[in-house]
């Protein structure tokens, strides 16, 4: 029985037919099958574009347009304001703001001191761009969930149509673009670029967080932002009697802040980047499978929930902030953050003025200078970033779920193979199969189908983590990848496993990934033959499919035909360590 590639992608001009591919029998020597990336992104041969929708938040049942937060958000201002005018005519309100005025004098008698600018501006910049390439990583999976399963359908907050019901429709067809200067770059299933902003910007991030922590718990300026009394519950709900009055306290930011500014800057400068670090690691598939009950509840999704609701709350906060310091003295707040000074003069607005300059011509810049250079996006991003992602390959995963935990619906993705060859084997149930293993070994072999299934079996309930952002649970049964290197015997020299596979890449030539032996001695990583207890579909990487329970998915290669130990891996195709990282850009070491 012959598979039908275009069952499984009815869209010619998203998966584009190779006919070569289909005739060919796979003759040649495989490495002669991996092709060289460019460098750049071509967008005449990447995905086309694709638009999404609207934003859309489920209430229920009910899709509910977020265009319509608009006119709500200005009924509720409209009435707040009229509230709290109302309010401040009750002479037990009046006598409440006096009580309270809304200041906390924090004793802070030194203004901002130049290195507290510095990393305001620094932070500013790395947030933005922290912001832009997290829409982007969004807009690969624009579907957002409660539960780790990711049904389409369940999903409570999407910018993406409904997933269509009488096609298979793939993660990837799933991918929306955007503008480009909204993400980076903006072109439809760039991840693996926008993963390298985002993942290199956290870490300046992180690094530029942790200097400012230092210099703001030795130099007294954390009393600004640090609630020491109960009092400031009281006197934030002054101040915002007094906001939504449209009468606002006294502005004293040089030397200190109101309550509700003081909790508003508490919770964006120390709870939500912790939130924002904790949620993007729970993310991780390496750090999810090893936290045992931890990683089962706070799970991939939960993580992605919080991470969205972070990046609200920064967006409302810059907005929030930047409007207040435009209405509330404009050339006195700007003086006290860009210049440094307790005055009204114009220096503090023409510094503003620069660096904003300059603000929007790297914004600009950004996604053009992406698509030129993306192979130097990649390697810099490896280079800073890499090693420390690398580090969870250093543990075993061992988290593993019940029977009742196995999803319904497992998302589908990757070229299916088109050959005759492979046909053949699939007609025939992959009885002829068979899976050389060579190269650096001391004993190669080429493992019939039978004797494949004739090894000990494991069987494992394990979490899916795909680049994209959804995951998914399932069980799958086949063989330990450490009795095949027992089989084998890899030699000293030997230090990655190639594994090729039956399918070529969206760009043509052979798919192909590269792991490290350590991670290859894994007790969950397996040569999969069974999903869910049945033999394994061809959707899903029949013959045999690799599960390596610490990585991203794109690293567990489907309809693998052969594995091949190497030394280095820098010869192979553009020696990036397999066909995403060659042709999409994608880190070689991902298991966050």
């Amino acid at each position: 029985m012959r598979v039908d590639p275009n069952q499984l992608y009815p869209s010619p001009v998203d998966q584009p037919d190779d006919t070569e591919a289909q005739t060919r029998m796979r003759s040649r020597p495989v490495r002669e099958e991996l092709t060289i990336g460019e460098d750049f992104v071509d967008s005449t041969r990447w995905l086309p574009p694709r638009t999404g929708i609207i934003p859309r938040v489920r209430f229920f049942s009910t899709w509910v347009n977020i265009l319509w937060a608009i006119p709500i958000a200005a009924v509720l201002l409209l009435i707040a304001i009229a509230a709290a005018q109302e309010l401040r005519t009750l002479p037990s309100v009046q006598a409440f703001i006096q009580a309270y005025p809304g200041d906390v004098d924090a004793g802070v008698d030194s203004g901002f001191p130049l290195w507290l600018r510095l990393l305001h501006f620094f932070n500013l910049f790395l947030i933005f761009f922290i912001i832009r390439s997290g829409i982007q990583i969004l807009a690969d999976h624009p579907r957002i969930y409660w539960n780790r399963s990711c049904v389409p359908g369940t999903e409570w907050f999407r910018f993406q149509r409904r997933v269509p019901r009488d096609r298979v429709w793939t993660s990837k067809d799933d991918s929306v673009s955007l503008p480009g200067w909204l993400g980076i770059p903006g072109v439809r299933h760039t991840i693996g670029l926008a993963r390298k902003w985002h993942f290199v910007f956290d870490l300046l991030w992180l690094v530029n967080g942790l200097i400012f922590y230092v210099l703001l718990f030795s130099t007294g300026q954390w009393k600004r932002l640090v609630p020491l009394s109960w009092d400031v519950f009281p006197q934030a709900l002054s101040a915002a009697i007094q906001y939504a009055s449209l009468n606002f306290p006294p502005n004293h930011g040089w030397t200190h802040f109101n309550g509700l500014q003081q909790l508003a800057y508490f919770v964006t400068v120390f709870l939500a980047p912790a939130l924002a670090l904790v949620s993007g690691l729970l993310q991780s598939p390496a750090i999810s499978n090893k936290l045992g009950l931890a990683g089962r509840l706070f799970h991939r999704q939960v993580g992605r929930t919080l991470h969205f609701f972070v990046l609200c709350w920064f967006l409302f906060f810059i907005a929030t902030h930047v409007t207040m310091v435009f209405i509330t003295g404009l050339f006195g707040n700007l003086n006290h953050m860009f210049w440094g000074v307790n005055s009204t003069g114009p220096a503090g607005f023409l510094v503003f003025c620069a660096t904003m300059l300059l603000l929007v011509i790297a914004w600009m810049l950004a996604s053009p200078f992406t698509l030129k250079h993306a192979r130097s996006i990649q390697r810099s991003g490896e280079e800073i970033g890499g090693w420390l992602k690398g580090l969870g390959e250093l543990w075993n995963p061992t988290n593993q779920f019940s029977e009742k935990d196995i999803a319904s619906f497992f998302w589908p993705n990757g070229v299916m193979p088109k050959s005759d060859a492979f046909d053949a084997l699939a007609g025939g149930g992959f009885s002829e199969y068979v899976l050389p293993v060579r190269g650096l070994v001391e004993s190669p072999r080429a493992f019939t189908y039978a004797e494949i299934k004739a090894l000990p079996k494991q069987e494992q309930i394990t979490e899916h983590f795909c680049i994209q952002g959804w995951s998914g649970i399932a069980k799958w049964g086949g063989i330990p990848m450490r009795h095949i290197l027992e089989i084998v015997k890899p030699l000293p020299q030997a230090r990655f496993a190639v594994f090729y596979s039956f399918s070529d890449g969206s760009e043509g030539g052979r798919y192909y990934d590269v792991h490290r032996l350590e991670n290859m001695r894994h007790s969950l990583t397996i040569l999969a033959y069974e999903m869910n207890g049945r033999p394994l579909s061809v959707l899903h990487g029949a013959p045999l499919r690799l599960r390596v329970e610490n990585e991203l998915g794109f690293k567990m290669v489907k309809w693998i035909e052969s594995i091949e130990f190497v030394e280095d891996f820098r010869r192979l195709g553009s020696g990036c360590g397999g066909y995403n990282e060659d042709h999409e850009f994608y880190g070689y070491r991902e298991p966050i």
